[in-house]
């Protein structure tokens, strides 16, 4: 981190943390009162015990009635007794909101991601600053959640001194009863603003030491981040099944100790943190330490001093030793906070530069209508080039394919087929151009709506540990009919009968050992599957048959019109062989569309780019 971004105002730090524990606090508002309660109630009580147990020693050491005694002592016991019932009571509550909290902050982050605009999730900009964020958040607890436990801080501190006050002001008031008058004497107000002025600076230096300490280590956070993403990475690659054959295959193992056992990296014997440990941030830590014995020790020996000049007991001794010292500690623990609340800046800033981003796809208001036959889809004049590039993707896109037709898109890898796609499921706009629905710009369409014409398979599916129904109905509600009709349309009906459990069997062993592994294949058809259970208006299959073999492939093909049924189907698929069961291919080169016709049309073109990619690939299916 660079010096001037170390440089933050309190009144930017409070500000900041503020604006945190407020978001918070109006995603859980009932976690501010546990944490109010808890430090409010540990006061009092802790106090409570002091004064009483001050006057049992006082007692015990003064008079010795009897009868006082066993008042103090059942008193005591009471106090004590309620108090733990109450207090455990306190924490379970706490503790529970204390979780809750955190799942809560969790909640907030997810929520963000899940309404970003697409283009800016798949930002690498955007993937770096969250992956910062759930570094910070998984290792050092910095930002949302942080600002919780300062505030209740802040609270207990405040409730600490003041109740430390209030046991401590007689200390100043108690005449010695052998005071001589001097300047030394105990009573002396010289004495007295000399041990105030003591506290003052022993509290100051002690919590600016312990502050400069910590401010080095939110300096460092970068740093943290990167030790803690490669432990993260190499540090348990033996521990990933599907790594497990390469590690061994390739010795991937000397890789994995490059990062953990070498002992200048981050958080190794030699590394910057052992550095940092050793110096500055030791001798801040220990200069701190040293500096509150001290204090304690010469607090102590002064009030010792007025109890044996007669200004009261040795039960006033116990109860003022304690008191001060929690004074102390208490204002210590804001002056620290102080810092505290600085050196959460940079994470705070980092989560709310995610909370912060606004979405910029038009999201329109206009009702989707069916498609019209005469109408269909239209690419006009359409150019794309991702954020942050000038290199265009897509050039000049121009095409329009009827309603209930099948489209196929083919050409080499890089050629734009994809990110056509994406253009026209808007998770990404058009740099120039227009796309046009029913003769409609789509971004005049409601967002949401619009998405839900399409049921589409990319290549990069993901298919999750859930149960196998869960994954094709993607949903909380699971038609099982629909499901099991879906995946046997899809090519899954096999298999699905192999299991004892059906649709209710687990995809993976992330939520049990009963769950299934399937192959890559097999994904494909359940991710297929989940496009058919949508049953939007438009079917997408980008590469579906990439991980199948041949005769799945091959059932794949003979039942692509029963699998499209009446919906309208774009097939993208670097096997031409496919192609036949289209109505119209577009060949995609470079970002432009360079043919378009149907397969026998575009064969009979020597020259042309299809027939060249079909030669190619002939010995394969011929």
């Amino acid at each position: 981190m660079k010096k001037n971004e170390e440089k933050v105002s309190f009144g930017e730090a409070l500000k900041l943390n503020w604006r945190g524990f407020m978001l918070v606090y109006k995603q859980r508002p009932q976690m501010i009162v546990s944490r109010l309660v808890a430090p409010i109630w540990d006061t009092v009580v802790s106090y409570l015990v002091i004064w009483l147990s001050a006057r049992v020693i006082d007692e015990l050491a003064g008079n010795r009635d009897v009868e006082r005694l066993k008042f103090l002592v059942i008193m005591t016991l009471a106090v004590t007794a309620v108090s733990a019932l109450i207090s455990a009571f306190i924490r379970r509550w706490r503790d529970i909101e204390n979780v809750a909290t955190w799942f809560e902050v969790i909640r907030i982050f997810i929520n963000k991601k899940a309404s970003l605009d697409y283009a800016d999730l798949d930002n690498p900009k955007t993937h770096e600053l969250i992956s910062a964020i759930e570094m910070n958040r998984r290792f050092t607890g910095g930002g949302l959640f942080r600002v919780v436990g300062y505030f209740e801080n802040i609270f207990r501190s405040l409730f600490q001194i003041g109740g430390g006050l209030l046991l401590t002001i007689s200390f100043f008031t108690s005449r010695s009863t052998v005071n001589t008058g001097s300047v030394i004497s105990p009573d002396s107000p010289l004495i007295t603003i000399a041990v105030a002025i003591a506290l003052i600076v022993a509290v100051f230096l002690s919590s600016h030491m312990k502050n400069k300490a910590d401010g080095i280590w939110a300096s460092k956070a970068k740093t943290r981040v990167y030790g803690n993403r490669a432990f993260g990475h190499y540090g348990w690659l033996g521990c990933d099944d599907g790594a497990a054959a390469d590690v061994r295959l390739y010795e991937q193992w000397k890789i994995c100790g490059k990062y953990v056992a070498n002992k200048v990296s981050t958080f190794e014997s030699k590394g910057l943190y052992a550095k940092l440990c050793r110096y500055p941030v030791g001798v801040y830590y220990a200069i701190s330490n040293g500096i509150s014995i001290l204090f304690s020790a010469v607090v102590n020996a002064f009030i010792c001093v007025k109890a044996l000049a007669g200004a009261f007991g040795v039960g006033m001794v116990a109860q003022y030793t304690t008191s001060t010292t929690r004074v102390f500690f208490g204002i210590g623990s804001l002056i620290q906070l102080y810092g505290s609340l600085k050196n959460n800046v940079p994470y705070l800033k980092l989560e709310f530069e995610l909370l912060d981003m606004k979405n910029t796809l038009a999201r329109g208001t206009r009702h989707v209508e069916p498609a019209r036959e005469d109408e269909g889809i239209e690419f006009r004049n359409v150019s794309f080039k991702y954020p942050g590039s000038d290199e265009y993707v897509l050039k000049d896109v121009n095409i329009k394919f009827r309603t209930g037709s099948r489209l196929a898109a083919v050409g080499m890898n890089g050629s734009g087929k994809t990110t056509f796609i994406k253009l026209l499921c808007r998770l990404y706009d058009p740099t120039e151009g227009e796309i046009l629905y029913n003769g409609v710009n789509i971004k005049e369409y409601d967002y949401d709506e619009y998405l839900n014409m399409f049921g589409v398979v990319f290549q990069d599916f993901y298919i999750t540990d859930f149960k196998l129904g869960e994954n094709v109905s993607a949903g909380p509600i699971t038609d099982p009919e629909k499901v099991m009709e879906c995946l046997e349309e899809a090519g899954f009906g096999d298999k699905l009968r192999e299991y004892k459990d059906g649709i209710d069997t687990y995809i993976g062993k992330g939520y049990g050992w009963e769950g299934v592994d399937v192959s890559g294949g097999e994904n494909q058809k359940i991710a297929i599957a989940r496009a058919l259970y949508k049953d939007a208006p438009f079917i997408i299959l980008d590469e579906p048959t990439a991980s199948l073999d041949p005769l799945a492939e091959a059932d794949i093909y003979s039942k692509f019109n029963e699998i499209a049924k009446n919906k309208s189907a774009i097939y993208i698929s670097h096997r031409l062989s496919s192609c036949k069961f289209c109505d119209e291919i577009a060949v995609f080169h470079e970002g432009r569309i360079i043919e378009q016709g149907t397969h026998e049309a575009l064969l009979s073109n020597e020259q042309g780019k299809y027939y060249e990619l079909w030669h190619a690939q002939a010995r394969y299916y011929t």
